[in-house]
């Protein structure tokens, strides 16, 4: 009886170890910036944010972060759909089915919209306000962008 419980302990182990393992092989952090500073993020300066991980530069950045996590929102949404951790299921704009032949990057990731002119509102905009119109709290609730599910 102990014997049985020590295997389907180690075995847990094992699936919860090899889970993590496949997790950090799918992410890539080539090309990915600190959510506070403009500098390149580091695998080993993270954070929890929506269920899913963002990455900083420095200690120094992943402390601002945790003081003040909603001043960093939008950069946090961004990031989470740039490393691939979230999709997205509708237009940030309207809330509307997505179409094809309207995905533009938006900080690094990849974004689609309804139409050609929701596109082209974010198109047209500055740099500053594509991020906020796309990856502020209310347009990141509207597109449904979630977490991406294991693949088993």
């Amino acid at each position: 009886m102990i014997m049985r419980k020590f295997m389907l302990s180690a075995m847990a182990v094992l699936a919860v170890a090899g889970a993590t393992v496949v997790l950090a092989e799918e992410l890539k952090l080539e090309g990915i910036k600190c959510i506070v500073a403009p500098r390149p993020a580091d695998a080993t300066k993270s954070a929890e944010h929506k269920g899913g991980k963002v990455y900083f530069c420095c200690g120094n950045c992943a402390g601002k972060f945790a003081a003040t996590p909603e001043k960093f929102a939008t950069a946090g949404n961004a990031q989470l759909v740039a490393t691939k951790q979230f999709e997205q299921k509708s237009c940030p704009l309207s809330g509307g089915p997505l179409a094809e032949g309207t995905e533009v990057k938006v900080a690094g990731a990849s974004v689609k919209f309804c139409c050609n002119n929701c596109k082209g509102k974010v198109e047209s905009a500055e740099e500053k306000d594509q991020v906020e119109m796309v990856f502020g709290e209310k347009a990141f609730e509207k597109a449904g962008f979630a977490k991406v599910k294991p693949k088993s």
